[in-house]
């Protein structure tokens, strides 16, 4: 049996209906997890549910707004509900409507930001670790980002999440590793999605991005989707409270 091997495992993931959540949910699905697709807008996810059984798969779709306590405690339950379990939860789902400097930023904006961020995080976290502790196995993932660990003119207060982020996933990690639940971050480059559209779709940022980058390519959602199976499964079964940098190279060779 491959390491990477998912049969038998159920995964939730937030965002699930493009880009690098997509992927994801494609990914899993692909090494036997079953999926629950979940984003904003049900048609999105149904769509990507058709897709996984069209290839031999198993997902449903549920819609969820991160920002909604009582629709992720309805997310949770409906993944109990249709799977018995859930083994794998992966936060994708994250907003950034703010573009801008800190100094014009309104504490509202702010505010809305670390909620959908980092709190549905822990919201999540704390719906899901404890079943998973009962059986003694389980996977909690946060897609970060490398703004976590740089700074930024322009989306500041989203970075300024992802860190938290990443502190959130050390003290998760420390606090459920006990009940053999692994904790980790992925921290994203510039991927081709439609969430980072207005960046790669510049041609000066997007050959500042390549150029920076040691593989000098922004990366697509697959580059994502991969890492995310990797921590979920046997193969990652003694990593935890890490945050995996994927971004071809741009932090580890003096880029940005």
């Amino acid at each position: 049996m491959s390491m990477f091997d998912l049969t038998g495992k159920v995964a939730v993931v937030t965002g699930g209906s493009r880009g690098i959540g997509r992927s994801i949910c494609e990914r899993m699905a692909e090494q036997g997890a079953k999926v629950i697709v979940s984003s904003r807008k049900l048609p999105a996810c149904e769509e990507v549910v058709a897709g996984i059984k069209a290839r031999g798969g198993e997902a449903t779709a549920v819609a969820a707004s991160i920002s909604d306590k009582a629709q992720l405690e309805n997310l949770v339950a409906q993944a109990r509900k249709t799977y018995g379990r859930i083994d794998i939860m992966v936060c994708n789902a994250a907003s950034n409507p703010y573009f801008g400097p800190l100094t014009g930023l309104k504490d509202e904006v702010f505010a809305k930001i670390m909620q959908n961020n980092v709190l549905s995080n822990l919201w999540l976290a704390n719906m899901v670790c404890p079943e998973m502790a009962e059986r003694k196995d389980g996977a909690f993932i946060i897609v970060s980002s490398i703004g976590a660990l740089t700074a930024s003119l322009h989306i500041a207060a989203y970075n300024i999440s992802k860190a938290a982020d990443l502190s959130l996933v050390k003290s998760l990690a420390a606090e459920w590793g006990k009940h053999n639940i692994r904790v980790n971050a992925i921290a994203p480059g510039l991927i081709k999605t439609d969430f980072a559209k207005a960046l790669w779709d510049n041609p000066t940022i997007r050959a500042s991005a390549e150029n920076k980058a040691a593989l000098k390519r922004i990366g697509d959602p697959d580059d994502i989707g991969g890492v995310a199976v990797f921590l979920a499964s046997k193969a990652g079964a003694f990593v935890t409270a890490q945050m995996i940098v994927a971004d071809g190279g741009v932090i580890g060779t003096g880029g940005e």
